[in-house]
């Protein structure tokens, strides 16, 4: 979608009536009426307490809400907060919203709210999940902070979770990003993240917009340009992350949004990663603040079942992608029993850079490839949950550690099997 049909003739009235500004705020929706709230008022408040003297806008890109979201967020009003803080801001809060399709796309809400920061000329840009409710005022300080003030050009987020949430950050985008890219950012696929008004102008203006995978996992994509484009990056320990509900489909499209399009930015990056043979870490404000653990339901025999079923069912395409050694040692871990399962970390390690490798040479379609590694992704979940039954914070930590010096430690394998004409 071009940009000057990406912003509407509306917009753009309303953008140059907010003029420009210090710090844009964007709020992607779709139907987020039940949650929307909490997370204006942590907005309003965060603004009010860190950022009263500066020039804010609130920008809804919204995916044709029917729930009334869009009216919540124009019918915000800085005087909700001055009430009752008895702190005033010295500029008025503008919020404005806009209409992008009839459904929810979140790589086109991305770029919108970019496009319109880059035509405010805001310093600063900080996106927010409206699913959020367990924002505080201070997240905002943390993350548009260090590049208001401190001259970052992308801040992520380290959020404090229950043991066995964010399983797919820590069992293959985080290790993998690393080891590939060389950083430690641990949540290279952000619902909430602030970066410069130099790299959101750089980002929307890039060529990733043209590449299906780079619209639809734009969030990692721009993780990926800050990193290769030798952007000032750094983290923030934010707090607790409410963690939605996720269907079976929702971790098929999930793999597409993150895996696909970490895989799809590999090609054109191959001569940068392709020379890093270690990783090292990004400033990181803040303190991590451990959860007091909840009881865990997941079901074991449920996940050992979908694993072993795709491992079956999928052979064919398997002995596409994997090499012989590899199906064969999935094929044996596929047969063991609950109390006895164990997908080694190196195993793992070495099934997705072999389905990196076949993603780029389209040894299938693309998209068969990512939802091929579903069934395995589950059965290394498994693995995860009874591994580490007993234990958290500290402990899970030094686990996901381990597993990320596993995936550092087998890159030569990657580039072997990237290579590999057969």
């Amino acid at each position: 979608m071009a940009e000057e049909t990406l912003l509407t003739d509306d917009f753009l009235r309303q953008l140059i009536n907010v003029g420009e500004v210090d710090i844009l705020v964007g709020l992607p929706t779709h139907n987020n009426a039940k949650t929307i709230e909490p997370v204006l008022r942590a907005v309003q408040a965060g603004i009010l307490k860190c950022f009263p003297r500066e020039r804010v806008v609130i920008i809804n890109a919204d995916g044709g809400s029917k729930d009334g979201t869009p009216e919540l967020v124009t019918g915000t009003s800085i005087d909700d907060v001055w009430r009752a803080s008895k702190v005033y801001a010295l500029r008025t809060l503008h919020a404005i919203t806009t209409q992008y399709a009839l459904g929810p796309e979140p790589g086109t809400a991305l770029r919108m709210i970019l496009a319109a920061a880059d035509l405010l000329r805001a310093r600063a840009c900080v996106v927010l999940s409206p699913d959020s409710t367990a924002m505080e005022p201070d997240w905002l300080q943390r993350l548009v902070g260090p590049v208001y003030s401190d001259k970052f050009d992308m801040v992520s987020p380290i959020y404090s979770r229950q043991k066995f949430e964010g399983v797919l950050m820590r069992n293959l985008l985080y290790p993998m990003t690393r080891a590939i890219y060389g950083y430690r950012i641990r949540e290279p696929y952000a619902s909430e993240f602030a970066i410069s008004g130099r790299l959101a102008t750089d980002f929307v203006t890039s060529e990733v917009w043209n590449d299906e995978w780079g619209r639809s996992g734009a969030e990692i994509c721009l993780t990926v340009t800050a990193i290769t484009g030798k952007y000032r990056v750094s983290q923030s320990f934010l707090g607790t992350k409410t963690q939605a509900d996720r269907s079976a489909s929702d971790l098929v499209a999930a793999m597409r949004r993150t895996v696909g399009a970490l895989f799809s930015s590999l090609d054109s990056n191959f001569p940068l990663w392709s020379t890093i043979t270690d990783s090292q870490s990004v400033p990181t404000l803040g303190t991590q603040s451990e959860l007091a653990p909840e009881p865990v339901r997941v079901d074991c025999e449920r996940l050992r079942e979908m694993f072993a079923t795709g491992v079956a069912q999928l052979e064919p395409v398997f002995r596409s992608i994997l090499s012989a050694a590899t199906l064969c040692e999935l094929q044996r871990i596929a047969n063991l029993e609950i109390s006895e399962f164990n997908y080694p970390a190196d195993v793992w390690a070495k099934t997705v850079f072999e389905f990196a490798a076949s993603y780029h040479k389209s040894i299938i379609s693309r998209d068969h490839i990512v939802q091929a590694l579903v069934p395995l992704y589950r059965g290394r979940t498994l693995s995860f949950l009874l591994e580490n039954s007993d234990d958290h914070g500290d402990d899970i930590e030094r686990s996901v550690e381990s597993l990320c010096g596993e995936f550092e430690r087998l890159k030569p394998y990657l580039l072997e099997v990237w290579a590999d004409r057969k």
